[in-house]
């Protein structure tokens, strides 16, 4: 667990210094550029089609999680926009609260007991 809790937080600090560079450079408006690539249908559009996926993918994880309680479909929706962002910290969190259960972090509490 200790090995899983240095790598989101080493991704974490990497993904915030890049995206803070990026964000200076191009501005914070990503949608133009994101679908825009995807439209070309030319491998950055793929790429990003394969990570809208992820995003989808992670956001339902993350509400069946928590059962689809209301909680759990906002934090859903802060998965899906967030990204790693806010699911280096998500796992964070629960990896903590979860005591280092990776069935409880995988599961949700309720469903691991």
């Amino acid at each position: 667990m200790t090995l899983f809790r240095l790598f989101l937080g080493v991704f974490l600090l990497a993904l915030v210094a890049y995206t803070s560079v990026t964000i200076t450079n191009h501005g914070i408006n990503l949608f133009p550029q994101f679908f825009g690539d995807m439209a070309a249908m030319a491998w950055p559009g793929q790429f990003n089609l394969d990570f809208l996926g992820f995003l989808m993918l992670s956001a339902l994880w993350v509400a069946w999680r928590h059962q689809f309680s209301a909680g759990g479909l906002a934090l859903a929706v802060l998965a899906f926009n967030g990204g790693m962002l806010f699911l280096t910290i998500y796992l964070l969190v629960h990896s903590h609260r979860t005591g280092g259960n990776m069935k409880a972090l995988l599961l949700g509490e309720a469903r691991a007991g």
